[in-house]
């Protein structure tokens, strides 16, 4: 059963501006260190980085929660498959939140142009406690 559905969309050039700014403060508040090296491994790192921003703030609505609400960003983990398939892991916070409220799997895709990098997160569970269907 779906339990959440989340999307994000980030200007490539937000990302970029913040980065050039703040640079490894951001980075290191935002990124795990396998995301900062699979990004920066790019030949357009702010591309990836945009991405998987927007992958950990799809993740925050499908939590219920904004951004520094309780679930760090870097507790959000978007990690490539060896076959390239994007996959979420959690940590802190977000294991918590993940644990609490019974999801067992998640799925997330991204994707990205010159200027937009979007990412949609589904959250699914067994069973959704007190869920009432909105189909009369």
């Amino acid at each position: 059963m779906i339990y959440a559905v989340g999307t994000d969309l980030v200007e490539i050039s937000r990302i970029e501006r913040i980065i050039d700014r703040w640079t490894k403060r951001f980075i290191d508040r935002v990124y795990s260190e396998e995301e900062i090296r699979y990004c920066g491994e790019m030949a357009v790192p702010a591309r990836h980085f945009a991405a998987r921003f927007a992958a950990k703030e799809a993740f925050l609505k499908c939590a219920g929660r904004g951004i520094f609400d309780g679930i760090g960003l870097r507790d959000v983990e978007v990690i490539n498959r060896p076959e390239g398939k994007p996959e979420l892991r959690f940590y802190g916070k977000a294991r918590d939140m993940v644990d609490g409220a019974g999801i067992t799997g998640s799925h997330i895709s991204i994707s990205h142009t010159d200027r937009y990098a979007m990412a949609f997160v589904v959250l699914e569970c067994h069973k959704t406690p007190g869920f009432q269907s909105s189909f009369q």
